[in-house]
């Protein structure tokens, strides 16, 4: 399967730490030493989860070496919808005219990404399709509570697009090798470590250390999936995308792994935790300094809870 084109949007508002002090009492050093975090995205008041869809798509389109409406499968990909029955996927595909299309959505929280990989990568097993769309785009902001001290200083909004076809389309495609994914809502806090009730809570995360545990853990052993399928060792490594939740996380991984300095990529920082967009926003925005043959790993972590790992050639 490879990467025909990637495009993404990201808001231009950014909410520094500075603006929680007065709602939830976290202080800016308090947020950054065990987050990461500096400022975060936050989607303007006429945008949403589909609205960044369309940009991200739009932001992919001059790199695209065929048609868009050759396209036969879009998903659709998040946690944050901003309807329900009119999905992101079908949005996307009367937005841009994709008549002869498949369309899903798929929601695995943070996840989502690799799982609709996953899902591209099967209609191409059953010859059911042969280029696919991956529209995967979060608007955290309009669920978040930002009085809530455990996890309302975390989120920010964002969306990507990834354009996959069956066979290589031109030169110099990136080729995804091997695709990992796992349920884990059998573990630990499982359904209750992070979740999202629209009508009464909104997005909450009530148990981080939980979180933090199983999210080390098993990020680490989807990389190991990856990386054995593939007969390939850690120092094989180019760079590691590991989902941007909090930058102690990415630095356990990191520590784990024995990774040398500057292998990690990350927009934690600037962005905060954008979501199921997170890892694959840092691949399309880092694209252009990879270079031929080099090994690039991403590796998810989502609530529910779930992981998922895919290994990029190059």
């Amino acid at each position: 399967m490879f990467i025909n084109s990637t495009g993404y949007y990201i808001p231009s508002t950014r909410i520094d730490n500075d603006h929680f002090f007065n709602i939830n009492g976290l202080t800016s050093d308090w947020i950054q030493q065990r987050t990461g975090i500096v400022t975060r995205s936050k989607a303007g008041d006429n945008e949403n989860t589909e609205t960044m869809g369309i940009c991200a798509v739009t932001n992919a389109l001059p790199h695209l070496s065929y048609d868009i409406s050759t396209v036969d499968l879009v998903i659709g990909a998040s946690y944050s919808p901003y309807d329900t029955v009119a999905t992101l996927a079908h949005v996307i595909q009367r937005k841009f005219n994709i008549e002869n299309a498949k369309a899903v959505y798929v929601s695995s929280a943070c996840s989502s990404f690799i799982n609709a990989l996953e899902i591209a990568e099967g209609y191409f097993a059953m010859n059911k399709a042969s280029k696919a769309l991956i529209v995967c785009s979060e608007h955290n902001s309009s669920y978040c509570n930002e009085t809530d001290p455990k996890s309302g200083h975390l989120w920010g909004d964002a969306a990507v697009a990834f354009f996959l076809s069956k066979e290589r389309q031109h030169d110099n495609e990136p080729e995804i090798k091997e695709i990992y994914t796992k349920a884990l809502g059998h573990i630990g806090k499982g359904p209750g470590g992070v979740y999202l009730r629209p009508k009464t809570e909104g997005i909450q995360m009530p148990d981080g250390r939980d979180v933090f545990m199983y999210a080390c853990k098993y990020m680490c052993e989807a990389i190991s999936q990856v990386l054995e399928k593939q007969q390939l060792k850690i120092d094989d490594i180019s760079y590691l995308i590991a989902h941007q939740a909090n930058m102690r996380i990415i630095a356990n991984v990191e520590k784990q792994l024995g990774l040398k300095e500057g292998v990690a990529l990350c927009n934690i920082q600037e962005l905060g935790n954008t979501g199921s967009p997170s890892s694959p926003l840092v691949f399309s925005q880092n694209q252009d300094k990879f270079k031929k043959n080099e090994t690039v790993v991403l590796t998810v972590f989502g609530g529910g809870y779930s992981s998922g790992s895919c290994l990029i050639q190059i």
